[in-house]
């Protein structure tokens, strides 16, 4: 039997104009304490951004959405997150903010593979 452990969730949104508050997913956030896990798998249709948006920045949002995963990677590429564990980072991450990527709210389940439900979850609620 596959040991299974609690991890937690957040969908990425980008709100083109913050006014009106119109989104859509183009990310998932993804924490496991048990395998100091923390992972962003992003996937951004531009279709979409540009239903909501015709005058979108495509490529600030592809940049917002490449700082998240940076971040969570860590390293040179996370800045001056790079010397916090893997749970600081996702608690920093999904942080309410007002921009143009936006976390949604934290979901839980349980998974014996972080990384395989990381990307599990990018097909199921993104793509």
């Amino acid at each position: 039997m596959n040991e299974r452990d609690v991890f937690e969730y957040a969908l990425l949104r980008v709100v083109p104009r913050v006014e009106r508050g119109e989104c859509f997913n183009a990310g998932v956030l993804v924490y496991c304490r048990a395998h100091s896990f923390v992972a962003a798998r992003t996937h951004l249709d531009e279709s979409k951004l540009f239903a909501l948006d015709p005058e979108a920045d495509v490529q600030g949002v592809r940049a917002a959405l490449r700082a998240v995963e940076g971040v969570c990677a860590g390293g040179e590429a996370a800045g001056q997150a790079a010397r916090d564990d893997a749970g600081r980072r996702f608690r920093w991450l999904i942080a309410p903010r007002s921009t143009v990527v936006q976390p949604g709210p934290v979901h839980t389940g349980l998974t014996a593979d972080p990384a395989a439900e990381t990307e599990r979850l990018l097909q199921l609620l993104v793509r």
